[in-house]
Parts: structure tokens; sequence; C-alpha cells
């Protein structure tokens, strides 16, 4: 397949790792274009997955419309193929013309912008094979808070090919539950972990809408034989045993909720406030201080900008867009002020590394300098072998002079890659440091080029708009100091690896530093090269006057040599042969009165082995004071998630000031889940307005480990089985997450990873006012302890979110949850005078007696907490925890569930596909166990 035939899609699977740029899904006259879906390389061909996707889309689009109140649908989806699927004439770039049907209200040149640009971003869904193996559960990845955009849609071939419809019903019923994850920021109103509460001393289902009827069986199969029986009590805590399942009637007449059975028929609609269940102890009740989904969706920028249609919606169209070779053109500032502070010297070094290391074999590359003008020093070249690399190594700018157009190199750029191939989809990586105020002036010509430009601003005068280059193209936005030791402006072009369909081809980074040494210091330290890297490793050294000592030896204490000295660039890199060793290298760099940095990066040691990688963002890339910022890493051997890393994110003001701070996967404050493999945490300490890079550091140590599944996400539930014709259908038993899977063979490695830049504004000058409060608390967990006390958890919130120590907490209890949430100043306060706040992120314990309020058998008690800092900020309220006090009778009667009707139970129909058991049907009693016999 040749370049020009879909080149643009490079990029998506550099983007699927979780690289920068966000979803450009629009909203244009009620219908959502730009949808892509992405089909993993992993993948086997497979044609019919592509019409089953097209099918899925189109069912969902209708549901969606429905259940919205006939506001959303799906307008175009473009389906992306692997490059290793074979070519076919239909699989192309998609054009104007492909959507010339479709009726729009914007202008031609805007429209063709947004089809360019929506495979430019990263997969909204992905479709990969089940991790691990026979876990098809459809799920979102969701990073934030309530009302906050999720990250992608997970299905596999199998689930979307309908193999797996009576454990998850209709695919496109499906796929609207997890549109709600993703476009609005909804959870899941089901609970996995906690299936069963007490209110009014009632055991209740956890359901929305509560006017959802089923059944309470619990299923249990040895050897050849099963039995199934009705619940029973435990007499410690009130609720059912464990592995009771709430199994539902097929036939029911509510409506909702899409958040919870949306395969049930009669489900076409969220929960409402008006029918919303509050008391349910689910994920959307404490992440949404329980709001109901319809509340949340209805605040939603979506929502607020829509009218209802009068007419029913076109159905979805779709483009077939397929991988091929990378096109990128180097677009370098050579004006006169690079020559300041050895800023042309510092572009030499990190082009020498995305040109020799970086970039990958395949590629085609150009490179254009610019000044007042701009000059054209190579035309794409494809890189097929090192003196590829070398040739166009030498042609970076020796000497810096002019004026800043930007423009010019822009369009300079567009023209190189025209002499060969289209620019729809082609890459421009923009690099100055420069003004320019008429770089506005060529904003349309970007737009219609469909090309990404990727933006590095070097130093504190780089051009204001130049990230909105970076914003209108789907591009990567990074920032680059004149503080050489921190090794910016290389980190910059180091994140620029497209992933070119392959994680093995992938360069990884696996350090960064650099350090201003004085009177013949030493510059030590150790890198690992873990076993899941090695191949390709290479070494690189910068200095600013003269050369270095340099030592480096290998795990076995081997003195490495051959380093290649460039004195010119004042760099010198040694490339390892073959695969690295595996294990610490430690190296020793000396100078005087200079400022040394040392990069190493490397690519997967095998093909079928994925790496560990380390990627990172922020949650936006503009930050108004005093809004935060939250910095994330996420950390995976392919689906598995790393735990237990130390992870730092150094963010540099264009000041020139670096803060340090720890990132944590503890699900508490800016963490939205724990054990994740996902480390966040927010950002306060601005110090200045304008741009602040972010670079993340990740080591794993003794205590660092990988867990073999993702933990739960947020997707659509699981059926257990159904009550059809008055008999119970089972499905096969859900392949259980075990929250002990962590593979405790410790996880040993070291990586690097840019995490962009963003530009902050009203930072006021110092002293800086203190307006940032304590994090909300979103863990608060309580018990019964002793018979009358209550046992509260939950994770210290900080002074300014989570950072520092709050000042105290206000406890408030009532025996209304709603009139907590509303009222919670006026509801019943508890004595916290022996509370002392720890510091950020500690766990809190505090053991009450509830007083001034009834607490007898049968009371439902909730429990809220609030932060205040110091001066009086208060958090928000924390999620809302709930005890039921429950007195065991001295015997428990044997009498149907709450949630079941009076009529004798349904019969029994088991429906797996486990061997030796067959299908069986049995009346139920009401008492004792009915133990199957197996034929």
């Amino acid at each position: 397949m040749g370049p020009f035939k879909s080149s643009v899609f490079i990029l998506i699977l550099h983007l699927l790792e979780g690289a920068l740029s966000n979803s450009l899904i629009q909203l244009n006259n009620n219908g959502y274009e730009g949808i892509v879906v992405a089909i993993d390389p992993s993948v086997p061909e497979d044609e019919t997955l592509i019409q089953q996707i097209k099918d899925m889309v189109t069912q969902a689009s209708l549901y969606l419309f429905e259940a919205t109140g006939k506001r959303f649908y799906f307008k175009n989806v473009a389906i992306l193929i692997p490059e290793t699927w074979k070519t076919k004439a239909d699989y192309v770039r998609p054009k104007l013309e492909t959507y010339k049907n479709v009726r729009i209200s914007s202008s031609s040149l805007k429209f063709h912008f947004l089809l360019t640009n929506m495979v430019n971003s990263f997969a909204d869904v992905l479709v990969a094979e089940s991790t691990p193996p026979g876990n098809d559960e459809p799920y979102t990845e969701q990073m934030g808070n309530c009302g906050e955009k999720g990250e992608r849609i997970h299905l596999t071939p199998d689930f979307i090919a309908g193999k797996k419809l009576a454990e998850y019903g209709p695919q496109g019923r499906a796929f609207v539950h997890e549109w709600a994850h993703l476009r609005w920021g909804v959870f899941d109103e089901y609970n996995n972990d906690e299936k069963f509460y007490l209110s009014n001393g009632r055991i209740q289902a956890v359901r929305c809408s509560a006017g959802i009827t089923g059944t309470n069986v619990v299923k249990k199969c040895q050897g050849g034989s099963c039995y199934t029986k009705r619940c029973t009590f435990n007499k410690v805590t009130g609720l059912y045993e464990k592995g009771c399942e709430f199994v539902l009637q097929s036939r029911q007449t509510e409506k909702a909720s899409i958040m919870f059975a949306q395969h049930v028929d009669s489900v076409i609609e969220f929960c409402t406030e008006q029918n919303h269940n509050k008391e349910a102890p689910n994920k959307q009740n404490q992440k949404c201080n329980l709001r109901s989904t319809w509340e949340v969706i209805r605040d939603s920028e979506d929502f607020k900008k829509t009218t209802p249609m009068t007419t029913q919606p076109p159905n979805p169209t779709f483009s077939l867009l397929q991988i091929g070779q990378r096109i990128v053109c180097l677009v370098l500032d050579k004006s006169g002020s690079m020559a300041t502070g050895n800023r042309l010297n510092r572009l030499n070094q990190a082009g020498q590394l995305f040109l020799l290391q970086t970039v990958e074999l395949g590629s085609w590359v150009g490179m254009v300098t610019f000044d007042s003008a701009a000059h054209v020093q190579s035309e794409l070249i494809q890189i097929n072998s090192g003196s590829d690399r070398d040739t166009l190594a030498k042609r970076l700018p020796a000497a810096a002079s002019g004026g800043t157009s930007i423009c010019s190199g822009l369009r300079s750029a567009f023209t190189v890659i025209r002499k060969k191939y289209p620019t729809d989809g082609s890459e421009i990586v923009l690099l100055t440091d420069g003004e320019d105020n008429t770089i506005s002036g060529c904003f349309n010509e970007v737009k219609q080029s469909g090309a990404i430009i990727h933006t590095v601003a070097l130093g504190p005068s780089a051009a204001q708009e130049l990230e909105e280059l970076s914003k209108m193209t789907g591009g990567l936005q990074t920032y680059a100091s004149d503080q050489v030791q921190n090794n910016g402006l290389i980190d910059a072009f180091g994140a620029l690896s497209s992933g070119n369909g392959a994680v093995s081809q992938r360069s990884i980074q696996l350090e960064s530093k650099g350090l201003t040494l004085q009177n013949s210091q030493w510059m030590n330290g150790t890198v690992i090269v873990d076993s899941t890297v090695g191949k390709d490793t290479l070494f690189l050294i910068t200095w600013t006057t003269q050369p270095p000592q340099i030592l480096l030896w290998d795990p076995s204490g081997q003195k490495q040599g051959g380093f290649v000295v460039d004195k010119n660039t004042k760099m010198a890199y040694l490339q390892i042969p073959g695969i690295a060793k595996v294990g610490t290298w430690k190296y020793s760099l000396q100078a005087s009165s200079q400022t040394l940095t040392l990069t190493v990066t490397s690519r997967a040691s095998n093909a079928t082995l994925p790496p560990i990688t380390v990627t990172s963002k922020t949650n936006k890339d503009t930050s108004k004071f005093p809004s935060p910022l939250i910095v994330y890493a996420n950390i995976r051997q392919g689906a598995s998630p790393i735990l237990r890393a130390s992870v730092t994110a150094l963010i540099e003001s264009v000041n020139g000031k670096t803060v340090t701070l720890e990132l944590l996967d503890n699900g508490a404050g800016a963490d939205a889940t724990k054990d994740d493999g996902v480390y966040s945490r927010y950002f306060t300490t601005y110090d200045t307005n304008g741009r602040y890079s972010v670079k993340v550091r990740a080591l794993g140590g003794v205590n660092a480990a990988r867990r073999r599944v993702i933990p739960q996400q947020s997707g659509a539930l699981y059926i257990p089985g159904w009550i059809e014709n008055d008999e119970i259908q089972w499905n096969p038993p859900r392949s259980e997450i075990n929250k002990d899977d962590v593979q405790h063979k410790q996880v040993c490695f070291s990586r690097t990873s840019s995490g962009g830049s963003f530009v902050a504004s009203d930072v006021p000058n110092a002293p800086i006012p203190d307006l940032f409060p304590p994090g909300r608390i979103t863990d608060l967990k309580a018990e019964i302890h002793g018979g009358s006390l209550i046992n509260l958890t939950w994770t210290a919130p900080g002074d300014d979110y989570d950072h520092g120590t709050a000042h105290k907490y206000i406890i408030r209890i009532s025996t209304s949850i709603l009139d907590l949430r509303d009222k919670f100043n006026e509801s019943l306060q508890v004595n916290t005078t022996a509370l002392i706040p720890k510091e950020a992120n500690s766990e809190e314990v505090f053991l009450f007696k509830p007083e001034n309020i009834t607490f007898e058998n049968g009371t439902d008690l909730f429990i809220a907490i609030q932060a205040v800092d110091k001066v009086d900020l208060k958090s928000e309220i924390s999620n809302i925890a709930r005890v039921s006090l429950f007195i065991p009778p001295q015997t428990l009667p044997e009498t149907p569930s709450p949630d079941e009707t009076s009529a004798p139970c349904p019969n029994i129909h088991i429906n797996s596909t486990i061997p030796g058991i067959h299908i069986l049907k049995i009346m139920w009693k009401w008492i004792g166990e009915l133990q199957l016999s197996i034929a």
C-alpha cells in the first residue's frame, strides 16, 4: 500500500497508547461526527467484523436517539483498519465527496477539516482481543470525575459479532451504555462488589430504577452436580450470602435505566431525578453525589446546545481507513534568536535523536528550515537504513540569523510533501523560539491541508498562537525551557514516536536527566534495562562546553566503550548491539563548569512480549487560576497495569521553576480508581502565567508488581441469568476478576515520558493567595462496630486538594440521604474534637457513637464529611456512606426475600457451557435446597 493511501492513520496507534491530544468528536445538528473505531493490529483479518461494527453503530444510533428524547444520534464514523490487513479499493482516506449527501449547516471548508481531523485523534473505540481470553466485557476507561469525558470504549470481536448476546444483551444497546460513560461522564448503576444493601431493615438489590423486578437465588456447581437455592441471610450483616444473584424478569415494564440494565427490552431511558434510586450503593451515586444519569447528561454542553429533532435521523455513514507509512516533515526555526542560549545546538542534539532513533524505519522524512523565509533542507527521504538517517541528520541547521516567518516554513513543508503525496494525514514537527504576529494568516491553509502539526515551543518568547496549530490539527504540544539540565527539548522530540502499528517498533525512553557540574564533579547514576526492552538501546550524552569523561558499565560490570563523539553538536552516543543485557547499567560522567544531560532509549526486546510503557498527559491544555490541573501517568505492560511503582511528575514553568509532584494510584483525590495502573495528582503550585512543561519519571522496584488483568472498569452489566416463562435460565459464570491477582514477582524498570505542556492564565503576582480548598473525599466507608458504634475510614485530603494537611473535618449524619446531601449544614454534627487531620493521602479512621438521633434495629444512618483548610475554605461534601443497624433475631424466619413476589419461585433452567451440565427444569420449593443431579 502506498503511503498516500491513508498515511493519515499512522499516528492513531501511538495516540491509542495515551498520547496528549483529545478526541475530536463534534456534535453537529444533533449528530455526532468524527467518531473513530480502531481495530487493533492483533485482531486477525476478518471482513465480516467491519460490517458487524456498522450494524452495531446503526442499531445504537436509533436507540440513542430515543433514549435522549430525540436529541442525539451517530452521524458519521471512521473505521480504522490495521495495516496488516489486505488492502482494498474502498480502504481509502475520506474526502469531502464521501459525505456529499450528509446534510450540514457549516461551510464545506469546516466540514472537510472535521473529516480530516477525526482520524488524527486517538480512537474513541478500540476493538481488540479479550484480555484475559474469554473476558469479553465491554467497558470504558474513565479517569475523570462525574460529568468528565472518558478516554475510550473497549470492545472485543466476539462481543461485536453477537457471540455474547446472552451475557450483555444487544450490541447496539450496550454501545449506548458505553457511549454515556465516554461522552457524558456518567457511571454504572450496579455494583458487582456489593449487590445488595439494607434499607429500612429490608434487603434491596442494587438497581436503578427500583421498579426493576427479579428474584434472589444462588447457584453453585461442583464436580458433576449443581444445586440452586434461595439466598440465605448472613446472621452478622443481615444481607444475603456470598454468590447471591438478583436475576431479572425478562419481561419488565420499567423504562429505566440504561446504566443499569440496557439489555432489558422495556429499558429505553436513563434514570431521572423522579425514578433514580438514590440509596443504591453504586458508582453513579458515589461519584455524582446521588444525581441521576439524566441530570448529569442534562448538564452537559451537548444537551445545552441542542433541541429535540422533529424528524427521524439518517443512518450513520462510514468510511474505511487503513494505516499506512508515516510521512513527517521537520519545520525548524533558524532565526537570529536561535543563537541565544545555545538553542540552535540543542535543536541539533534533539533533532539527531529524533532522526537516528525515534522515527521508525520505513517512514518518509523531509526537512525545512525558516527565518524570514523558508529553506528546503531535504525533500522526503524514506528511512530504510542508517545511512538515510545520517543523510538527514547532516542537514540540520548549522547557523542562525534573520527574522521569524512560521507560515513560510509551513507552506514550504506542504510543498515538500505534495511533491510525493497528499498532505492529508502527514505530520509536521514545528519548532520555534520566536514571536510571529502573522501566524494566524495561515490558519486556514493549515486546516485545508489536513496535516497534523506537533508544536515545540522553545524558550519564553515562542509565539503565543503556537498551540492553536496543535489544537486545530490534533497534534501534540510541548514546551522546552532554556534550562538545559531539564533536557526538555530532547524529551519533546523523543515524544514523537508514532508506534507504526506495532508497540515493538516504538522508541521508549528509559532515562532523561541532566545536571550542572562544578569543579570536576561527577554525575553518577543507574539505568534499569528490564526484560521487556533492550533492542536498539541508545545512550546519548550532551554537554555545553567540553566533552566530559564518560564511563559506562553493563550489569555484569563490563565497561562499555565505542561512543561516537560529535564535538560540533556537543554530543556523544553509543548504540548497544543486539539486545542490551537485562539489569542495572551504571554510568559516571565528569566535567567542570558545564551542564550535562543523559538520555537512554530502547525498543521492545521481543515482538511477542509487550514492553512496559508509561504514557502521561494532563486533563487540559489550558488552565485558568485557581482551577487545578490533573497530571496522569498510565503504566502498562500490554493490557496489564503496573502497580506500586514510584511515579513523579516534574512540572517546569516558563520561569524555570520546577515542581516535583508524586503521582498516586490510591483511588483518592485526583485518582479515580485504585490499583488500575493510572497514577494521578492535582497540580496547584502555579508561580506565573504562561507555558508549563510536564515530564513523568516512573521507577519499578521491590514493591512494584504487575496485575494480570485490568480491574473492574465502567461497563455494561454481565447478565447472570434471566427469568422467562417462570424459568430461570442461567448464563455461564462470569469470569471473575480476582482482586488479589497481582503477580508478586517484583517488576524492576525505569521510564521517562513527556506529558506535553499546558498554558496557565490569571495567575496573580506573588505572594499567590490560598484559593484552593481541600479535595473532596470520595472513598468514605462506614460499618457498625461493637453493636452501636460506627467506624469510618477514608483517605485524607489536603489543605489544597490532595496536598498538605487539612485543618479540620466536619462530620454530619442524618436518617435521610437527601437531607444530608441538600441540607448538610442543617444535619446533625458529630463531635470531632479529638479528630486531628493527617497529611494528605494518609488513611483516616474515626470511631463514634451516634448521639441525639434514633439508632435502633432497622435504622439507616447516612454519613458525610467535609474538610476545611486553615483559611476556612471547605471541600465539597464527600460521598455519602451508610450503615444499617441489624440486630439478628434468635432464629431467622424462612421467608421470601423482599424483592420476590409472594408467588412460588420460577422453575430453574440451567443454560451452561460447563462440561457435564445439561439443561434441567425443576420446580422451586420455598424451603430447603434442591440438589440437581447432572446426567
